[in-house]
C-alpha cells in the first residue's frame, strides 16, 4: 500500500509523505488491522477502500479532496458513479467502489433506508440538509418523498453554479419517477453564506414547479442553505 500519502505542514511549506516513508503503524491499512476501523479518520477509511490513487494524485490526497468537496453525508447518498466520477474528476472504477460501499452499508444496517423521516416544512428540510452549509462548492440536492412525506430517496443532482440552462427539470425529476415519489424538496447551498435567492434561483424554482404540476409530483419547496441559516423560495 505504498501509494498512500499524508500531508504535513512545516512552517509555510506543505509537502507529501508517501506511505512507504511513514511508520508502518501509521499507514491506513496497517492501522486498520492493528487498531480496528474506529481508529481511522474518514479519509483514511476511504483510502483503504480506494487502495491506490492515480498517476496524478496519491490516494490520501484523493480521499481528502473527495470528502472536502462532496461532504461525507452527501457522498453516502449519491448512487450514480458516473456523476461522482464527473464531479470529482476521479476514475469511474473508484466512483463505483464508493457507491457500492455505501449501498452495502444501507442494505446491511439501514434496511428501511431513510426510516420514517418526515419532511413537510422548510425548517424540517434545513435540519435534514444543514450539512450542506459547510460545502465549498455549490450543490443541488433533491429529497424525494412518498405520499406521507416520508423520505424515500436523497440525491445530489449537480455540483457547480446553478443556472436555468444547466439545471434541467428532467435531471431533477428523474429520481422522483424512478423511486415513485409523490413530492420532493430541492435545496442548494451558497458557499458565500448569503442565502438571498438570485434571479436564476427563482427562475429555476418556477420551472421545476411547473414541471412538477405536469408530472403530478409536488414540489414542496426550494431552499437555499448557508452556514447556519436558510431561505425558502416558497412555491405555494
Amino acid at each position: 500500500m505504498d501509494t498512500h500519502e499524508t500531508f504535513l505542514d512545516n512552517a509555510d511549506k506543505k509537502y507529501i509523505m508517501k506511505v512507504r516513508d511513514m511508520a508502518e503503524e501509521s499507514r491506513p491499512r496497517e492501522k486498520l488491522m492493528d487498531c480496528g476501523p474506529a481508529a481511522l479518520t474518514a479519509p483514511e477509511l476511504l483510502a483503504v477502500l480506494l487502495t491506490t490513487g492515480t498517476t496524478k494524485e496519491e490516494v490520501m490526497a484523493m480521499s481528502n479532496r473527495i470528502l472536502q468537496e462532496y461532504g461525507n453525508k452527501i457522498l453516502s447518498f449519491q448512487t450514480d458513479p458516473q456523476t461522482i466520477a464527473k464531479d470529482l474528476n476521479i476514475p469511474i472504477v473508484k466512483a463505483c467502489q464508493i457507491v457500492a460501499c455505501f449501498e452495502l452499508g444501507r442494505r446491511f444496517f439501514q434496511p428501511t433506508k431513510h426510516g420514517h423521516q418526515i419532511i413537510r416544512t422548510a425548517k424540517q428540510a434545513f435540519d435534514y440538509l444543514r450539512d450542506m452549509g459547510n460545502l465549498s462548492k455549490e450543490h443541488l440536492r433533491g429529497v424525494y418523498l412518498n405520499s406521507r412525506y416520508c423520505v424515500i430517496h436523497d440525491e445530489v443532482i449537480s455540483v457547480g453554479s446553478l443556472t436555468a440552462n444547466i439545471v434541467h427539470p428532467r435531471e431533477v425529476f428523474r429520481p422522483a419517477i424512478e423511486h415513485s415519489a409523490a413530492a420532493m424538496i430541492v435545496a442548494h447551498n451558497h458557499p458565500s453564506g448569503n442565502v438571498s435567492p438570485t434571479s436564476a434561483d427563482i427562475e429555476i424554482t418556477q420551472q421545476l414547479a411547473e414541471a412538477g404540476k405536469i408530472l403530478g409530483i409536488e414540489l414542496l419547496d426550494h431552499i437555499i442553505i448557508g452556514k447556519n441559516s436558510f431561505h425558502s423560495i416558497s412555491v405555494n
